[in-house]
């Protein structure tokens, strides 16, 4: 055997095995035991952020502007309005933050991933591990808002319980799309394009005031933000309004999430084995 071929890495074997090994849960270990070095002030920053908006317009601007109106026609306080659309941009900003940023780092910069990869872990099981460890800071965040708002009596309904999943499924959705989008940014410079469309989401995704108040053409185009459904769908479970309707919400993100790992299991692969 020459030496060229001695000292030539193992190729992997095609099929399912190629992606995935089955131990995702190795990822987000490895996580965890970074995160006991790191600053638990920056992870809680991320969970004050909604309690402040929540504070200062819901209760504060609230008891100005009074009840407010939902898209399938009920009233409620402004602050029982914002509250769950608040729920969902935490959740939104817990899973972006640690499957952007954090991800880019490990990609362009530690180098972790051509290490995993040289193991016996596939790109799937990179990707999901990833994923999942940004689900549990998106869980973090969403628990205890949820706790604020079950304090200040903003839950009207016993289905608000069911924000909890819904919120997972949330996270996952811009965690899988977000790790997609950035494994092709090269620099820092192209991680504020993150920011530059988290922003307008957040303000027009009928967050703060109903959809309603703007043109019919402009409703349209919001209703194809993904923060928008995910609004909604947390809306109606805290309200208790429930319609058929939220159904093609869960539906949204469902496609949301199988498009993220198949661009993200996809990226890996074809920078790092292929």
């Amino acid at each position: 055997m020459s030496v060229a071929t001695a000292t030539e890495a193992p190729i992997r074997a095609g099929g399912v095995r190629a992606l995935w090994a089955g131990n995702p849960h190795s990822v987000v270990q490895r996580g965890l035991i970074a995160a006991r070095s790191s600053s638990w002030i920056v992870v809680l920053s991320g969970f004050f952020e909604p309690v402040f908006y929540l504070a200062s317009m819901g209760i504060g601007l609230g008891s100005i502007i009074g009840a407010v109106e939902t898209s399938s026609g009920a009233q409620v306080s402004y602050a029982a309005f914002i509250a769950p659309a608040l729920l969902a941009v935490s959740a939104m900003n817990g899973a972006i933050y640690d499957s952007t940023w954090n991800v880019f780092f490990k990609l362009n910069y530690g180098k972790l991933y051509e290490g995993m990869l040289a193991t016996s872990l596939g790109p799937l099981d990179v990707a999901l591990g990833e994923i999942m460890y940004a689900l549990l800071r998106g869980l973090l965040y969403a628990t205890g808002f949820m706790i604020i708002m079950q304090i200040l009596g903003l839950n009207l309904a016993w289905t608000a319980i069911l924000a909890i999943p819904a919120v997972l499924l949330i996270a996952f959705g811009f965690a899988s799309l977000g790790m997609a989008v950035t494994s092709y940014m090269k620099t820092f410079q192209h991680m504020d394009w993150i920011n530059f469309v988290l922003l307008p989401m957040f303000l027009f995704s009928a967050t703060l005031y109903p959809i309603s108040v703007y043109p019919e053409w402009i409703q349209h185009v919001i209703m194809a933000f993904p923060l928008w459904h995910g609004v909604e769908l947390v809306r109606g479970l805290t309200t208790g309004i429930l319609a058929p309707e939220m159904w093609w919400h869960v539906l949204y993100f469902v496609v949301m999430i199988g498009i993220g790992l198949v661009f993200t299991t996809k990226r890996l692969r074809a920078l790092f084995l292929d």
